[in-house]
C-alpha cells in the first residue's frame, strides 16, 4: 500500500466510509501524494498520451476553429485566450503556431491558463513562456474568452450511484481485512438523480459529477455576457449510465483501489450536463472527434504534413491521423461540444446547434 492508501485507510478507520469523489479527489489532488502533484503523466514515459501529444494537427486545428470564432464575432480588440488542464502546454503552443497567419489575432490576444499542479506549470512555462497561471476559471479577467479543455473534465471526481427499489445507493470506500474496497450506502432518494427515473430500473449505475456544472457556468456565463467560445474535448456521451470509473498506468487499465496517488483516475463525461449547466451561452450539437477534426480539414493537413516526410517518421504521422480520427481508436470514443453565444454562429466543425 502507498503512503496516501495509508493515509485513506487511517481516516476510513476513523471516521467510516468515504464517498468515490472524495476518494478521487485525494488520489489526484492531495498536495503531498497525489497523482497530479507529484508526476508528469504525459507520453509514452507516463501513464496515458493525450491527442496533442499524438499530432500537431490536433492543436492546429483547434486554434484556427477558434480563431474563425473570433473573426465571426467581429475580431474583438481584446479577448483571453485560455486553457484549462493543459497538460505540458503542448495544444497551446501548436494552437499558437497555427494562428500566427491569422491577422491581429495574436495583437488582441492574452493567454491564460488554469491549472493547479507547480509541476506542470513549469512544463507549460516552458512551452508558452508567456502565459498566465490561474487556480481555477473564476480568476479569469472579465472579457471576451475562447478557450479549449480537452481531457480535463474526465479527471474530475464523480459521485457513483446504483439504483434500487427503495432508491439510490451511493458506492463507497471502505475497509474489509484492512484493505480497500468498494461497497454501497443505505438505499436514499437523491435529489439530483430525480430525472433519471424515467429511464433508468434497478440495477443501473448513474455517476455523476459535482464540480463539472459549476465549472461549465462560469465558462457559459463569460461566454454568454462578454462573448467567445469553447471547445470541449473529452471521452464520454450524452447522458450518463454505466460504470466508467478506471485507474491507468503505464498505458494500461489498473485497479483504482491498489496504489492510491500512483494512477490516474478517470470516469466519462456527461455531455448533457455539460450543455445544461453553460446557460447563458448555446451549445453546438455533439459530435465525435474524428468528424469533427475531418470537418476542420485534417485530411488535408495530414496530407500536406506527409508530403515532407519519409520512412519511418511517415509512418508515425499516418498512425498519428488514424489515431485521432479513426472510429476504433479516439475517432468514436472522444466527443466535442462547443459553446458560443446565442446570437453568434456556432463553430466551425458541427453541423448546427442542439
Amino acid at each position: 500500500m502507498t503512503a496516501l492508501g495509508d493515509l485513506l485507510k487511517s481516516r476510513i478507520a476513523k471516521t467510516g466510509p468515504i464517498a468515490l469523489s472524495d476518494y478521487m479527489a485525494e488520489c489526484l489532488l492531495h498536495p503531498q501524494h497525489g497523482y497530479y502533484a507529484t508526476r508528469d503523466p504525459f507520453g509514452t514515459t507516463g501513464d496515458f498520451i493525450t491527442a496533442p501529444e499524438i499530432s500537431q494537427m490536433f492543436g492546429e486545428l483547434l486554434g484556427l476553429c477558434l480563431a474563425q470564432a473570433w473573426i465571426d464575432q467581429g475580431q474583438p480588440a481584446a479577448f483571453k485566450l485560455a486553457e484549462i488542464g493543459p497538460g505540458r502546454g503542448t495544444l497551446m503552443a501548436d494552437l499558437l503556431r497555427a494562428t500566427k497567419a491569422v491577422p491581429g489575432f495574436h495583437a488582441a490576444m492574452q493567454v491564460h491558463f488554469i491549472e493547479a499542479s507547480p509541476l506542470l506549470r513549469a512544463k507549460q512555462a516552458e512551452a508558452v513562456p508567456d502565459a498566465t497561471w490561474h487556480d481555477e476559471v473564476s480568476s479569469l479577467p472579465d472579457a471576451p474568452l475562447y478557450i479549449v479543455a480537452n481531457e480535463f473534465f474526465d479527471a474530475l471526481p464523480i459521485r457513483q450511484f446504483t439504483r434500487d427499489a427503495a432508491g439510490w445507493r451511493e458506492h463507497m470506500i471502505g475497509l474489509q481485512d484492512d484493505k480497500l474496497t468498494l461497497g454501497l450506502s443505505a438505499p436514499a432518494p437523491i435529489d439530483a438523480l430525480e430525472h433519471r427515473l424515467d429511464d433508468t430500473k434497478s440495477g443501473d449505475i448513474v455517476e455523476v459529477c459535482p464540480a463539472l456544472s459549476g465549472i461549465t457556468a462560469q465558462i457559459g456565463q463569460r461566454i454568454g455576457e462578454h462573448g467567445g467560445a469553447a471547445l470541449i474535448i473529452d471521452y464520454g456521451d450524452w447522458r450518463s449510465l454505466g460504470d466508467t470509473f478506471q485507474a491507468l498506468t503505464g498505458h494500461a487499465v489498473a485497479d483504482p483501489l491498489a496504489a492510491p496517488g500512483l494512477a490516474d483516475l478517470t470516469a466519462h463525461v456527461d455531455f448533457e450536463a455539460i450543455s445544461t449547466a453553460a446557460a447563458p451561452a448555446a451549445f453546438t450539437r455533439l459530435t465525435t472527434q474524428g468528424m469533427f477534426l475531418e470537418r476542420l480539414g485534417i485530411a488535408n493537413r495530414a496530407q500536406m504534413l506527409a508530403q515532407k516526410l519519409s520512412g519511418d517518421a511517415l509512418d508515425q504521422h499516418i498512425a498519428a491521423h488514424r489515431r485521432l480520427t479513426h472510429p476504433a481508436e479516439m475517432g468514436e470514443l472522444f466527443k466535442v461540444i462547443g459553446l458560443h453565444p446565442k446570437d453568434s454562429p456556432p463553430l466551425p466543425g458541427f453541423i448546427h446547434d442542439a
